[in-house]
């Protein structure tokens, strides 16, 4: 796992919050202050959500767990499919479809949809199509492909998802905790604590903040990850029990 450096976390502005008047209560543990009305996160809190969070992450990857990265708002939206393509997990960076984990065989009959349309473009069969037939067919692809393109490798419900601000995805907050999927996610000082499992008072709204913030979650997944690779016994096709992470 790697070492968090509070000078790049304070020069990304990971400490700034919301307008004071914009505030959640909540989250008085977690400012320090204010300053021209704007509320300061404490970065002791930030650096301590995030050791947390990223030990977890890191445990349960080296599990070879699935964890979904989410965040649909456009500051989010590109440092959420770095930060998973990085680790090599599951991404939502467009859009949170309704449904998307509590009915997830429909959501995959989708996914199956597009690789049908891929191939007719691959195979250029679609151009065996009239024109007008054609153009619905590559509307569709690209509709289909920029809401599911990033969730391919979700497989099966997730043990944990990465959130960015969960105000903005309560659609996703709600069906995780329907079904009991662990949250972690970057919370800023208008959102509420109590809605996710593991949270990390910071800056949601900065890109700066989000990317630096995603980055260490990403390796310490990558981390967990590598974990499994080191376990396997190079002599034998089977799994030694994988070591707990402290």
């Amino acid at each position: 796992m790697s070492e968090i450096n509070v000078k790049d976390m304070l020069e990304a502005g990971v400490h700034f919050g919301h307008n004071c008047a914009r505030w959640n209560p909540k989250m008085r543990p977690y400012i320090y202050g204010r300053r021209n009305r704007i509320h300061i996160i404490d970065i002791k809190e930030t650096v301590r959500g995030l050791l947390r969070a990223s030990k977890y992450l890191q445990k349960i990857a080296a599990q070879n767990s699935m964890i979904l990265f989410v965040g649909t708002k456009r500051q989010a939206s590109e440092p959420v499919a770095e930060a998973a393509r990085a680790c090599g997990m599951p991404f939502v960076s467009e859009r949170w479809l309704g449904g998307m984990l509590t009915n997830f065989r429909t959501v995959r009959s989708r996914l199956k949809r597009l690789e049908e349309l891929e191939a007719l473009e691959q195979t250029g069969e679609i151009n065996t199509y009239s024109k007008k037939r054609q153009s619905t067919l590559r509307r569709e692809l690209k509709k289909v492909k920029r809401n599911l393109d990033g969730i391919r490798t979700l497989t099966r419900i997730p043990d944990a998802v990465v959130v960015i601000d969960p105000k903005n995805e309560k659609n996703c907050i709600h069906e995780c905790r329907l079904l009991g999927v662990k949250i972690v996610s970057l919370i800023d000082t208008d959102s509420d604590p109590d809605m996710v499992d593991l949270p990390i008072p910071g800056n949601d709204d900065s890109i700066r903040s989000i990317r630096i913030v995603l980055n260490h979650i990403s390796q310490s997944i990558k981390s967990g990850r590598d974990l499994v690779q080191q376990i396997k016994d190079p002599s034998q096709d089977e799994f030694k029990a994988i070591p707990s992470v402290s």
